[in-house]
């Protein structure tokens, strides 16, 4: 006698809450697939079934991120450069709080920062602000990404000076990099930001990452009219061997009256940095917050560059800190 098959039809419930534990879902599903079925093949349906709820979960996380927002290309004026940067702002008119954000030196070309093209970091970022009611500014400095004709990439010059002159002479060029040239296209970013009319000029924080995060603490130092700044990463991978660095992030937190948020994932190059400085602030009596994050990845440069690639650890602090100290 022939075998008939039969189309075995699963009609989702809507909407599908997920949750830990045990699954209704499929408990559900399972069960109408054996009435369906006899019992037969049951192992095929589980398969089946597990298979169509990651579906159902990817969907929905997808569904849950920020829309994608396109960002407005402004032009920055530092000194003779217009440096490039690519601002977000929410809707509804302002003014709105405002968060200027500082990415690192770079790698191995201009067009990235980390292992990432430095638009796409960028994009990774800016609607997340905006979801939380803040204008967002991602500063392209001089010699990166959309500002690459305006002056020489960083790590080209510190190239060249380490195989003229040796490492020494790399970390110097660098440090004078960080306190003259970088630090004033932040410090141009800045008074960009308080000019806009969506921004309110006394609502105003700043971010950074890895060198990024130094020229943070330098900028905070300078302009006390910064309400808080945030750090990722800040010299986690120079802290340790280079006292000249060290003692002049030091000195800038000491004279700054904002608070500080401190933030590191636990396989940073190194969280010596946020330890360092939040005990000196907590010496001082002055405001400070240090987060140190369960590893992110396996390697310590994954580590480092989480503010890039697993938004959802940091999110919530982050904005509780700026909410509480910004709005």
């Amino acid at each position: 006698m022939a075998k008939t098959s039969r189309t075995i039809r699963l009609i989702l419930p809507c909407p599908i809450r997920l949750q830990k534990g045990p699954n209704p879902f499929l408990s559900w599903a399972l069960s109408q697939a054996d009435k369906l079925s006899g019992g037969r093949s049951r192992a095929s349906l589980v398969k089946f079934t597990t298979l169509l709820l990651a579906a159902v979960t990817q969907i929905a996380a997808v569904a849950q991120q920020p829309t994608a927002i396109p960002p407005e290309i402004v032009v920055v004026p530092s000194g003779a450069l217009r440096l490039k940067a690519l601002l977000w702002l929410p809707d509804n008119g302002g003014p709105f709080p405002a968060v200027l954000f500082n990415h690192g030196s770079g790698s191995s070309d201009a067009m990235h920062t980390g292992p990432f093209v430095i638009t796409e970091a960028a994009e990774r970022l800016g609607p997340i602000f905006v979801k939380h009611g803040y204008a967002f500014l991602y500063l392209l400095r001089r010699g990166q990404g959309l500002s690459a004709d305006q002056g020489d990439f960083m790590q080209k010059l510190l190239q060249r000076e380490k195989m003229s002159n040796g490492e020494e002479a790399r970390k110097g060029l660098q440090l004078r990099l960080l306190t003259t040239d970088h630090l004033d296209d932040v410090i141009a970013g800045l008074s960009f930001l308080k000019k806009l009319p969506h921004v309110d000029a006394n609502r105003i924080a700043i971010a950074g990452h890895s060198f990024g995060g130094q020229l943070t603490l330098l900028a905070a130092e300078r302009d006390s009219s910064v309400r808080a700044a945030v750090t990722f990463g800040a010299a986690a991978g120079s802290w340790e061997d280079w006292p000249e660095l060290r003692e002049r992030l030091l000195s800038a937190i000491r004279k700054t009256s904002a608070p500080l948020m401190l933030i590191h994932a636990s396989n940073d190059y190194s969280t010596a940095p946020g330890n360092a400085m939040a005990a000196e602030r907590k010496r001082m009596g002055k405001p400070r917050v240090l987060k140190i994050y369960p590893a992110i990845g396996k390697t310590s440069e994954e580590g480092h560059n989480f503010v890039y690639s697993a938004v959802d650890r940091w999110e919530t602090d982050v904005f509780k800190f700026l909410d509480a100290n910004v709005r």
